[in-house]
């Protein structure tokens, strides 16, 4: 069996490592399996790609297509037409696509046309808000995978109610958290705390990046005079994405997001860092959808600014509380938190996803 393996956004390094471990295990056993690693490139700088492949341990790519930035169409488009040309090339029997992006949607679609078996890895989540590119993504991608692996019960829900044939359906883990266990001893030795002067549980982390929260000024004022009252209990430090940073410089907040009101801005943050800094948190506020997951597994409380998810075990199992864009909701919830309230993860987060799913593919080729 020859698996192409796809990355092309942050998310998806986290995702893709356990499962490239995972083949090289088997093929260490001696078992016939071969893999080829293509980054779409969709995200390219060092802070959002180089580094967390040095950290996850994941090999360069063996393929970069270095598609770059661009708008939904102009990126799906220019990934379809350079990896369809890899396709022709290497003709693998398997494409392996992770989560939800726009790189996801592009190889499965180029893949399924030359008749290749889909491999869909976090599949059936749904926030049920077509306005969310993401939610248009998984639903297509979905619809023309042959194996759909699921990280939860209301995943496998979701295909069966679409009408997905159960035989393809494989409930298996969340390969995040693969990643997440295999990383917390390197994330407990950085020093991020230090350099930011931070000590455990006094400090919120929050992240901001969708366009609902940060492409209008007046919404993104809204949250920015949010995280300042909030930073009145407890110093708030903010990994801000760049398009965040932008729009902040644009629409003239850069008075909301300052170190003067407590508010400490970073760069987006390598893995092992961002992770100490979860699990080291009063309480995390954002807007990520895979970070709900993180909070979830390490006990910490998680307020998540939207108002829908697709990781609804995070909320009946977890941490998170789904709590809308409302100032006084977030300052509200944010009072009642309780940090000792922790929960058990939920079933088969357990560190081995990723061996689950390629065991799979290998006893129905």
């Amino acid at each position: 069996m020859h698996i192409i393996n796809i990355v092309g956004a942050r998310p998806n390094f986290m995702k893709i490592a356990p499962i490239v471990r995972a083949i090289e295990e088997r093929k260490s056993q001696g078992i016939d399996i071969k893999q080829t690693l293509v980054h779409t490139g969709q995200h390219y700088s060092p802070e959002m790609s180089d580094i967390l492949f040095t950290q996850l341990g994941l090999p360069e790519p063996d393929i970069n297509l270095n598609i770059g930035s661009g708008s939904h169409g102009q990126q799906t488009g220019r990934i379809m037409e350079e990896f369809e040309k890899i396709l022709f090339d290497i003709k693998p029997d398997v494409v392996l696509v992770v989560g939800d992006v726009n790189s996801t949607i592009a190889c499965a679609i180029d893949a399924k046309k030359l008749g290749i078996k889909v491999v869909h890895v976090e599949a059936g989540l749904r926030s049920h808000d077509m306005d969310m590119p993401e939610e248009i993504n998984r639903i297509l991608t979905d619809s023309i995978s042959d194996f759909l692996f699921t990280t939860e019960k209301s995943g496998t829900d979701n295909l069966i109610k679409e009408g997905h044939s159960s035989d393809k359906i494989h409930f298996v883990g969340n390969v995040m958290i693969d990643s997440l266990i295999s990383n917390l001893e390197k994330a407990d030795k950085t020093t991020i705390l230090s350099e930011l002067g931070l000590s455990e549980k006094n400090y919120v982390l929050a992240t901001l990046h969708r366009p609902s929260n940060v492409d209008t000024a007046k919404q993104l004022e809204k949250l920015g005079s949010c995280l300042t009252e909030l930073a009145k209990d407890k110093t708030i430090v903010f990994p801000a994405h760049p398009r965040t940073v932008a729009n902040i410089e644009s629409f003239g907040l850069g008075h909301l997001f300052s170190k003067t009101n407590n508010i400490i801005i970073t760069k987006p943050l390598p893995y092992h860092e961002f992770i100490c800094l979860i699990k080291n948190s009063h309480a995390v506020v954002t807007d990520s959808g895979g970070i709900q997951e993180e909070t979830t597994y390490l006990g910490v409380p998680c307020l998540t600014l939207r108002e829908n998810t697709e990781r609804p075990v995070t909320i009946t199992e977890g941490t998170n509380i789904l709590i809308g864009t409302d100032p006084d909701r977030i300052l509200e919830e944010y009072k009642r938190i309780d940090s000792s309230d922790n929960k058990q993860a939920p079933a088969l987060w357990d560190g081995k996803a990723a061996k689950r799913i390629i065991d799979t593919l290998l006893s129905v080729q």
